[in-house]
């Protein structure tokens, strides 16, 4: 697969351009395959162009042609009864882009948590990237944002809570969050975000955790390196805890790489696009298919991490443990626009290996650990289901 596309210049604005993207990501965010630029209709007009020019001229209050562009376009998105569908500027799908590919400065969160009926359609932290201005604030995963700067968010997406979180290097930024029924207020500084979301510990009796904040550029190599013992050295031969709690989902091919890292062979994930055969993907890879692995998910698994996770689980490679995930199993296909906005619309539905679809109904963990108990109850009960799947292993005492 090409690598991602960078900033959408002038010139390739107005023209068509294929793309071999597939991404999942969930939380209202980008999730879906490939890329076309459309050309902008020429001549003619339309009942649109119409109504634009005679409230452009006749309004009360002065309007620009874009703005009302840009409410006639989501507003027909709006009409779909779609909650993925966005439309996104040219700039803000930069910005998408570019988190997924680590090219940002901003504070280090994953949000999700917009339109979900569990949190109350509010915006909440998915997770943490390790090392940025969030994390060494004490901003924490669960956290309800209510206010960035000055402003309160109330009705506001993820995707523009994540806009204003983001900006120039150096600059600052408030963040106010619930938590507990409390308001906690950080002042953060942003800084040039690492694309990284994979973090390695190793555990007692040779184990390992990976912990994935989500599915960037990337992640599916670290991920390889850590169950193959070339980064960190030393194979984790006691097992691998893979906690993909908070992951809010990320580019497909990430998601089937990380699950290839853990499977001999075969699917991992199909998707039927409108009008397109479907699309089967399988392991990239051979990997790992011998040492024993527990998935740790929660309510904020999402998509790409919910392929992940579903597909080891059909595949028996895999014991589930946490709580249900959060059921998004549609994907997206980001369609580029002469000016080089981009509209995300739904185009299919995946299934796991054994044919189910998770669309509003999310894994069931194998062993389910309650969402009201502290974080730490579901690691200690994932370590011990692994330590008992370590001890079933040929040569084992």
């Amino acid at each position: 697969m090409p690598p991602l596309r960078g900033r959408r210049g002038r010139a390739l604005r107005g023209a068509a351009v294929a793309a071999a993207i597939v991404c999942a990501y969930g939380a209202g965010l980008v999730s879906g395959s490939g890329s076309q630029r459309h050309a902008a209709v020429a001549g003619g007009g339309s009942v649109l162009d119409e109504a634009a020019t005679q409230i452009g001229r006749r309004a009360a209050e002065p309007v620009g042609r874009g703005e009302l562009d840009r409410a006639a376009i989501e507003g027909m998105l709006r009409g779909l009864g779609d909650e993925w569908a966005h439309y996104y500027p040219a700039s803000e799908y930069d910005d998408v882009e570019g988190r997924l590919t680590g090219r940002y400065s901003g504070v280090g969160l994953w949000l999700g948590g917009s339109g979900g009926a569990a949190d109350g359609g509010r915006v909440v932290v998915a997770s943490v990237q390790p090392g940025t201005p969030a994390a060494r604030a004490g901003v924490r995963a669960g956290d309800a944002v209510t206010a960035v700067g000055n402003e309160p968010v109330t009705g506001w997406d993820v995707s523009r809570v994540a806009e204003a979180l983001r900006g120039r290097q150096g600059d600052a930024v408030e963040l106010t969050v619930e938590r507990d029924r409390r308001n906690k207020r950080f002042h953060l500084v942003r800084t040039p975000v690492p694309g990284g979301n994979v973090t390695v510990t190793d555990l007692q009796d040779h184990a390992r955790l990976i912990r994935v904040g989500a599915f960037t550029r990337g992640t599916g190599r670290d991920v390889r390196a850590a169950v193959t013992g070339s980064s960190p050295p030393g194979r984790p031969t006691g097992g691998v805890l893979l906690d993909l709690r908070g992951n809010p989902g990320g580019l497909l091919d990430e998601a089937v790489e990380t699950a290839s890292a853990f499977l001999s062979g075969g699917p991992v994930v199909t998707y039927e696009p409108r009008g397109r055969p479907v699309q089967r993907r399988t392991v990239t890879t051979p990997g790992d298919a011998r040492t024993p692995v527990v998935v740790l998910v929660d309510a904020g698994t999402a998509s790409a991490a919910e392929i992940v996770a579903g597909s080891l689980r059909d595949r028996d490679r895999a014991v589930i443990v946490g709580s249900r995930t959060y059921g998004k199993g549609s994907v997206q296909e980001p369609i580029g626009l002469a000016d080089g906005s981009v509209i995300e619309l739904t185009v299919g539905r995946y299934r796991t290996p054994g044919g189910r679809s998770l669309d509003g109904v999310g894994i069931e963990p194998d062993v389910e650990v309650s969402a009201d108990r502290p974080p730490g109850a579901a690691e200690r009960r994932a370590r011990t289901v692994l330590r008992g799947l370590s001890a079933t292993l040929p040569g084992k005492d």
